[in-house]
């Protein structure tokens, strides 16, 4: 397995921060970063704004399970501590694996409860379309279409209004 999309979201703490620290800790496979967008809390909507970037990284040796293992290894980096009584609460960092490609340029799909892919919500979720436009104008979300399609006419649609671009705001370090 070669490529994947990966989702970095922060809502607690310094967020731009946490969302460098996964960048950091993905290191050398990330080949395109998004801007960042500050979008309001999904599902529990009693908590902070996000922070949300996407990156596009690729590895010819990963396999989506390793995909998952780095993602959990940059939210453990950020401090992440997981409250099993609120699934979708406040966090410091939070990574998703979005979708996998294989050598052959192929989707990864996968019904492991683990590591559902493509991820089962991200085409609800603008927060995760928008960003990847960024970095994939003519992406395609495997099972679900166009990314564009899904932003303005599906149900990420009335989301996709509330996302804010913070184009002053960087993943690469400043320092």
């Amino acid at each position: 397995m070669t490529r994947a999309i990966l989702s970095l979201g922060s809502n607690l703490g310094d967020r731009l921060e946490h969302l460098r620290t996964a960048v950091a800790t993905l290191g050398d496979v990330v080949l395109v970063r998004s801007g960042v967008y500050e979008t309001p809390p999904w599902g529990d909507t009693d908590q902070p704004a996000y922070l949300n970037a996407v990156v596009l990284v690729q590895d010819d040796s990963a396999t989506p399970r390793d995909w998952l293992e780095r993602a959990r290894d940059a939210e453990r980096a950020a401090g992440r501590v997981r409250d099993p009584q609120r699934r979708f609460g406040p966090r410091t960092l939070d990574v998703d694996v979005i979708a996998v490609w294989g050598d052959d340029d192929e989707p990864v799909l996968s019904d492991d409860p683990e590591l559902t892919l493509p991820h089962p919500r991200a085409h609800l979720r603008a927060f995760v379309l928008r960003p990847w436009i960024d970095i994939q104008p003519y992406g395609r979300l495997p099972g679900h279409g166009w990314l564009t399609d899904l932003l303005t006419t599906g149900p990420a649609a009335d989301e996709a209004l509330e996302l804010r671009p913070r184009p002053e705001l960087a993943l690469e370090s400043t320092a």
